[in-house]
């Protein structure tokens, strides 16, 4: 699976609410810009399994290839949906060998205490280099481009 065209949208859930069929939630949250709703139904890949919440700050990321209708307040399909603890952010990206991301924006460097999985919660021991990686971190430095030491990695295999 590719997660190229994936956008991330982190705000607090507000609101959920049964959707167009009983296996499907609408989630409300609350963005820096306004409300945003998801569709969250059993192909949305849910970190951890987590029961959502009331109150939880999330990451819900999209596919922005996919048909959004115009309304308001805008409605998307989340395909990628992880709970984010106080002051964690989250990076969905292609990382290379040298674990620099695609964009250059963030380069990791993997402490003693990195934990590294795959998205169905196995112990990942290879090197996570060349993958789609979803990288959970606090701090940054200043340098170009920053760097960090990730708390948690999940590695997304592609077959």
């Amino acid at each position: 699976m590719t997660y190229e065209s994936y956008q991330k949208i982190t705000g607090v859930i507000r609101d959920i609410v049964p959707g167009a069929s009983c296996c499907n939630q609408v989630v409300s949250l609350m963005t820096e810009n306004g409300t945003v709703n998801f569709n969250v139904s059993m192909n949305t890949k849910i970190i951890d399994n987590v029961r959502l919440r009331r109150g939880m700050r999330v990451a819900a990321y999209y596919d922005v290839n996919l048909p959004i209708p115009t309304i308001y307040p805008p409605q998307y399909q989340a395909q990628l949906l992880t709970v984010l603890r106080q002051n964690q952010e989250v990076m969905l990206n292609y990382f290379d060998e040298s674990l620099l991301s695609a964009d250059g924006a963030l380069q990791l460097n993997i402490g003693p205490n990195t934990r590294i999985f795959t998205i169905n919660g196995q112990q990942f021991t290879c090197n996570p280099g060349n993958s789609q990686l979803l990288v959970y971190y606090t701090v940054t430095t200043r340098s170009i481009p920053p760097q960090t030491t990730p708390q948690r990695i999940i590695v997304l295999c592609s077959n």
